[in-house]
């Protein structure tokens, strides 16, 4: 129970130190580094996602090198295989093909 009121409290207590420096920033004409740091800070701070976990335990995230392993193998295909499956160009006159 301890924990929950330590955040809330912690929350509560930073929120309000940036509203101070903002308003301060906004409303005092002798307002310092000191407010500009703390409302910047806090807005750099917003910016972050809150609801990230680590790439390991994200559901559905990729494994680390698997576009590169997908690209050494595409090109390892292309060099062992000299047929294509594309169809050829037809030419204007050669009327339609097979469906």
């Amino acid at each position: 129970m301890g924990l929950p009121i330590v955040r809330w409290g912690t929350a509560l207590t930073l929120g309000a130190l940036w509203w101070w420096a903002v308003l301060r920033l906004a409303l005092s004409s002798d307002a310092g580094v000191l407010e500009g740091a703390v409302a910047a800070g806090g807005w750099g701070l917003s910016l972050l996602p809150v609801h990230c976990v680590s790439r390991a335990r994200a559901p559905g995230a990729l494994a680390a090198g698997r576009w590169r392993a997908a690209w050494r193998g595409a090109a390892g295909q292309a060099a062992t295989s000299a047929v294509t499956t594309a169809s050829p160009l037809r030419r204007s006159d050669a009327g339609s093909g097979p469906s």
